[in-house]
């Protein structure tokens, strides 16, 4: 049972990004955009395929203050991945904490709005294990509630050279 509701919500994570509407129940994507965003993500996109990184998957979302965005997604025992979170500037605190497939933390970092980069968050992690993981990032905003925007990207080095160039 656990592994079929980890496979659909997979199946909806990193497409677009699912938030559910608790006044109609229904399931819809919630891109935002935010140019400063945007920017911070293509600089550290570069960033990391200098150091041989390809980007598997990202997406900008609409976030709630102090909600927790839950995105599953298989990582394969013993491969080098990479994790972005970028948080709304105008958020105090940013989190991301992240779980293996027990459900046990294998990843817990926080940031500050004035600490430097305070609204990223980037960590590399080697699954032991080929398995599901979540990972859910969260900000706090006291001033903004809703319609905060963020990105997630997750990326997989690679030694292939044709990988490299795209």
């Amino acid at each position: 049972m656990k592994k079929s509701v980890c496979g659909s919500i997979l199946a909806l994570c990193f497409a677009g990004v699912v938030t559910v509407n608790a006044q109609d129940d229904h399931i819809r994507n919630s891109p935002c955009d935010n140019e400063m965003i945007k920017k911070e993500a293509d600089s550290l996109r570069h960033l990391l395929a200098a150091g041989g990184f390809v980007v598997m998957r990202e997406a900008s979302v609409t976030m709630e203050s102090e909600y927790e965005l839950p995105i599953i997604v298989p990582l394969t025992e013993g491969t080098w991945y990479h994790v972005v979170f970028i948080g709304d500037i105008n958020s105090n605190t940013y989190e991301v904490r992240m779980y293996d497939y027990s459900e046990k933390q294998v990843v817990y970092q926080k940031k500050r709005w004035g600490d430097v980069d305070g609204n990223v968050i980037s960590y590399s992690y080697i699954p032991k294990m080929s398995e599901y993981h979540m990972i859910k990032p969260v900000q706090v905003n006291n001033k903004q509630k809703k319609n905060l925007c963020g990105y997630v990207m997750l990326f997989k080095k690679t030694t292939d050279p044709q990988a490299l160039n795209k």
